[in-house]
């Protein structure tokens, strides 16, 4: 059997956020995916969301905007979300582009569970 070239896997943090953890690569046909496990999530003040990208081997700008529009959900539902284990080249993209600067990003869920606390 093949694995899938994208997979999402629902977790919850010792402090009760919801971790969502995002393996393989993200990319036009594999970006719904992500998207929906995403839309699953109620985004309140009270439970984070983290999306840990630790396992992201590939991400293309069709991830990247399935990042900005959760985001944008995110906010309108007063949620808190953060982005987690950005590999040094997704890192870099986010910087490239001005996104690193609307999103909290951290490399662990236990650092962004702190700054999202701040």
């Amino acid at each position: 059997m093949i694995d899938p070239l994208l997979r999402v896997a629902r977790n919850v943090h010792p402090s009760g956020a919801v971790v969502l953890d995002v393996v393989g690569e993200l990319d036009h046909f594999t970006a719904p995916e992500l998207s929906a496990a995403l839309c699953q999530e109620a985004f309140s003040p009270d439970v984070p969301v983290l999306v840990d990208l630790s396992g992201l081997q590939y991400c293309d700008s069709t991830g990247m905007t399935v990042f900005v529009k959760v985001r944008q959900t995110a906010l309108q539902r007063a949620g808190r979300l953060a982005l987690v284990g950005l590999s040094a080249d997704l890192a870099r993209m986010f910087r490239i582009t001005g996104l690193a600067s609307l999103f909290v990003l951290a490399s662990t869920s236990d650092e962004a569970v702190e700054a999202l606390r701040a």
